[in-house]
């Protein structure tokens, strides 16, 4: 994949070299070590990927979804093969725990890419009888789409765009984020070598400008993006300029409502899921805990012991459940997020502190941490922190906490846990919130739509609805009788 250990872009089934070359250096978070330098795609290779984008889609929409169906489920069957190389590349670029890239990462994304494989034939439109005529529908491809990605499941979300897309017979340029921009190349790669026509998935190398050069061109029909709130709101902006459709998958601030019925261990394992998972680095995280004050004090309690057990180690071990965040840069923002949290008045039960690693000197590992005594109006509360900090906050009526999850921003996600099953559906549709779940937690089928309200984002991704959103329907009439016409 690398040439002289720098990754380029990959544009019309081959790596490019740029033609004015300006190289970062591409490091290890759990290490410090350089993986590789990356070259930033420039001006010549945005408009060789737009060309070949052009030309992929004219040989790819021309082909039977069948035939789509056939290349893309061979494209699973590679990500399957290649799941060790892959999640320990993964591991590398990102420094989650390989117990967790070996398991979700790659398999899921190749879980996604045989769902939609299965779809690409399935497309199709209707017919509408009328008087003296008849009228069909046409659900036809986009284009050449824009797929911008995010550092926390490489990937996994890479998949998450592109075979929605691919299955529907568009082309997709991606830009991976530019922290973790390894696998998305090999991902390319196994397109290519399922039989994915040249220029059909590009992946162009680079920071946000990269981005914003290819949501300029009118040439690009759609882009979809995984990222931030402020992030989504400056792409929309841009992307508003010549009307593109947008897909915004955006940041949250999620509540977690624990009734005291609940089973209390259960609770506890779906809360530290929640929010240490991928080190908290997950937008979907349950980061604001409700726990009814009758069972307060006993789930803090096994919540505290459960956390302390946590092995904090060298992401490639596979004994290591919480690896390294993906920068110093970032691990010094949630360290000082649980600095502002203890002046703020919460109180730190435990961790929230600098790890060294045995063997990992350059790592950014953060022990995770867990506050209690929350207000509503604390910042650790109301903002995006992700990483691995839980913020604990008490209820005492179910009204009163559905008001309270309720008022914030964001609402991507949320999560009920009671064995009153009435209580459970009746807060669950009160919930703002795109994405719930009763009795677990941040768990993600392929088959399910996949969506926030309010500004934590637009459209959704996965399941059968995902292609409506890579789809354009075209109406048809068609006159069987005379033209009626007033004029002589």
């Amino acid at each position: 994949m690398l040439v002289d250990a720098i990754l380029r872009s990959y544009i019309g089934g081959r790596y490019v070299e740029s033609a004015n070359p300006v190289l970062s250096d591409n490091l290890n978070p759990a290490t410090g070590e350089l993986l590789c330098r990356v070259e930033k795609a420039g001006d010549a290779e945005v408009a060789l990927a737009l060309q070949t984008a052009k030309q992929g889609f004219a040989e790819w929409s021309a082909m039977t979804g069948a035939e789509r169906g056939r290349i893309l489920n061979k494209a699973a069957r590679l990500l399957r093969e290649r799941n060790q190389e892959l999640a320990e590349l993964e591991v590398r670029d990102n420094g989650k725990p390989i117990q967790e890239a070996i398991a979700v990462d790659v398999l899921s994304g190749a879980d996604c890419v045989e769902y939609f494989a299965g779809l690409a034939a399935s497309l199709h439109g209707h017919h509408h009888q009328l008087k003296n005529a008849f009228a069909y529908t046409r659900r036809e491809p986009l284009g050449v789409c824009l797929g911008i990605g995010a550092w926390n499941y490489p990937i996994q979300i890479a998949c998450w765009k592109s075979a929605p897309a691919l299955a529907a017979g568009n082309a997709m340029i991606y830009k991976p984020a530019s922290l973790t921009p390894m696998s998305a190349a090999k991902l390319a790669e196994i397109y290519s070598e399922a039989g994915v026509p040249d220029g059909v998935f590009n992946v162009m190398q680079g920071t946000s400008d990269v981005a914003r050069k290819l949501i300029a061109s009118p040439d690009i029909a759609k882009v979809s993006l995984t990222g931030s709130v402020e992030t989504g709101k400056a792409i929309m902006a841009d992307a508003a300029r010549t009307l593109k459709r947008v897909t915004m998958e955006l940041g949250g601030k999620s509540p977690l409502i624990i009734f005291p019925d609940a089973d209390l261990r259960q609770a506890v394992s779906a809360a530290m899921l929640a929010n240490f998972y991928t080190q908290g680095e997950i937008c979907t995280n349950g980061t604001r805990v409700f726990v009814h004050e009758d069972i307060r004090e006993a789930f803090l309690a096994q919540l505290v012991e459960r956390t302390r057990k946590l092995k904090i180690g060298d992401p490639m071990h596979p004994d290591t459940q919480v690896g390294a965040l993906i920068s110093r840069q970032h691990a010094d923002s949630v360290l000082n997020w649980v600095e502002r949290g203890q002046q703020e008045g919460a109180s730190l039960l435990i961790g929230g502190r600098r790890v060294e690693v045995a063997g990992c000197p350059g790592g950014t590992f953060v022990e995770p941490a867990v506050f209690a005594d929350c207000r509503d109006d604390m910042s650790i509360v109301r903002e995006e922190i992700f990483g691995p900090v839980m913020s604990v906050l008490s209820f005492r009526d179910e009204a009163e906490v559905i008001a309270r999850a309720n008022d914030t921003r964001m609402a991507l996600a949320g999560g009920v846990f009671t064995r009153d099953l009435a209580r459970a559906h009746r807060v669950i549709g009160q919930l703002q919130a795109g994405v719930c779940w009763i009795n677990n937690y941040n768990i993600t089928p392929i088959e399910v739509p996949f969506g926030g309200f309010k500004e934590s984002g637009i459209g959704h991704e996965n399941g059968l609805v995902a292609m409506d959103y890579y789809t354009q329907l075209k109406t048809v009439y068609v006159e069987m009788g005379e033209v009626y016409c007033p004029y002589e």
